[in-house]
């Protein structure tokens, strides 16, 4: 039996990975306008609507009719299913998943444990164990024993965007903003933890050098991806030049991406993110 996989509009994916796969889509929200995530809304919209408002937007959780539609189409072609969500700790969308697989065979849900950029590597993944010709059984049991080894590190350009969504008091966003301070962000087991504060983006750009160093290292034998929110991919580009160190000899090409809604909500414009698999 053929096997499709199936993930929700918040995984970041390179558009030759996007195309291997199908996509559920989550609704953002800017006050009372709706938009449809990937669908009526892209993340260059997103990111101009996020600089241009003082609205802070919300997401909503894909419903289970959602995931139903899309299992109703591979019960059509025939097809098993695996299916990829954000993780349980950031939305109900993968309870959803689960609901609407209860009246289908060959479907299995898979809980990411990560979001954005770290559901995009885990996607890849999937579809790595697809072409070697495991089972969507098989794939998802692999998924779940690797998925523990993903770590997503960011460094955030600003504070603003952490204290309108309440992460951060105004008191501390405006000292930060004083002083130049660029936190350093991990998702690690879908929780996010603040790592440490750099003053400048050179000294962020070393301490996030620092802390993957101290998850363990990169596996680059599994698929890294780097990710970038806001309009422009300059500060991807200065990291890149500082920790070049860290890839040359290990990977051909450095691959990096837009970080959408989920993500970019919370950490706003010129964040830069990691995500790979840990040794």
């Amino acid at each position: 039996m053929k096997t499709r996989i199936i993930v929700d509009s918040t995984f970041d994916l390179l558009p030759q990975i996007k195309a291997q796969v199908h996509t559920v889509p989550l609704t953002v929200h800017f006050g009372q306008e709706e938009y449809i995530d990937g669908v009526t809304i892209d993340h260059k919209a997103f990111y101009e609507k996020l600089v241009e408002t003082d609205v802070h937007p919300t997401t909503s959780q894909a419903a289970p009719a959602a995931f139903a539609r899309e299992y109703e189409k591979a019960k059509a072609a025939g097809e098993s299913a695996v299916v990829l969500t954000l993780s349980a700790d950031f939305s109900g969308t993968y309870q959803s998943a689960v609901i609407a697989a209860e009246d289908y065979a060959d479907i299995f849900v898979v809980d990411c444990g990560s979001v954005a950029i770290g559901g995009g590597i885990l996607a890849e993944r999937a579809l790595q164990l697809l072409a070697q010709g495991l089972s969507a059984e098989a794939i998802a049991q692999r998924l779940e024993e690797e998925k523990s080894r993903i770590v997503i590190v960011a460094l955030v350009d600003t504070l603003e965007y952490l204290k309108r969504g309440g992460r951060v008091s105004k008191t501390v966003a405006f000292a930060g903003t004083l002083l130049n301070i660029k936190p350093v962000l991990a998702v690690i087991a879908g929780q996010i933890h603040m790592l440490g504060k750099a003053r400048g983006s050179k000294q962020g750009n070393n301490l996030l050098v620092q802390e993957i160093q101290k998850a363990g290292g990169v596996d680059f034998s599994m698929p890294v991806l780097l990710g970038y929110t806001g309009l422009s991919d300059a500060l991807l580009q200065k990291y890149i030049e500082d920790s070049k160190f860290l890839w040359e000899g290990n990977l051909e090409s450095l691959r990096y991406t837009t970080i959408g809604s989920v993500i970019g909500t919370h950490v706003g414009p010129g964040a830069v993110a990691v995500a790979f698999f840990k040794k």
